[in-house]
């Protein structure tokens, strides 16, 4: 009874989750590109030269700056919800997402090797890894049951409603 209950709630944290995962993975490249435009290109090897120099514990103080840096552009985003500037806080809170994953990206393309090196940290990352694809799993059928229903293939009334609005569309163009 209970893990029916919850069921949801875990949908919806692994949408969440994987939702992250996929900005993750669709912003590393963004930033790659933003770096090859602009010259980040040399401090990237600047960086990386001062990484391999660094212990691996050193190396996570590097890879969670990032995060301390953006957190007063998220406190500025609470500021602005909390005074009601709902354009500007989710502007902003917006910005800093896309900013904290590219660049937590970035860095972290530069520092995985030496973080791997730390066992709970790899142990971490396997951890995350296998979330990750538990997470899909879950969500697999939910997204599959969506595009069918999308297509107009389904029985449910979302699918009905979809090919209702097809076949209107299809007349309304064949009258012109």
């Amino acid at each position: 009874m209970m893990r029916r209950l919850f069921k949801p709630l875990w949908v919806l944290l692994a949408v969440i989750f994987l939702i992250e995962a996929w900005l993750w993975d669709h912003l590393e490249p963004i930033v790659e590109r933003v770096v090859a435009r602009i010259p980040l290109r040399a401090f990237k090897h600047w960086l990386a030269g001062k990484i391999a120099a660094l212990s691996p514990a050193m190396t996570l103080i590097v890879f969670v700056v990032p995060v301390i840096l953006l957190f007063p552009l998220k406190l500025l985003g609470l500021w602005l919800l909390a005074h009601e500037y709902w354009v500007s806080a989710v502007s902003t809170m917006v910005v800093a997402k896309f900013l904290g994953l590219g660049v937590t990206a970035f860095v972290f393309d530069l520092t995985r090797p030496k973080l791997l090196q730390m066992q709970w940290f790899a142990e971490l990352h396997e951890w995350v890894l296998a979330l990750r694809a538990k997470a899909a799993a879950l969500v697999h059928p939910i997204k599959l049951r969506i595009r069918e229903a999308l297509r107009g293939d389904g029985d449910g009334l979302l699918s009905r409603t979809l090919r209702t609005i097809q076949r209107f569309r299809k007349r309304a163009h064949e009258a012109r």
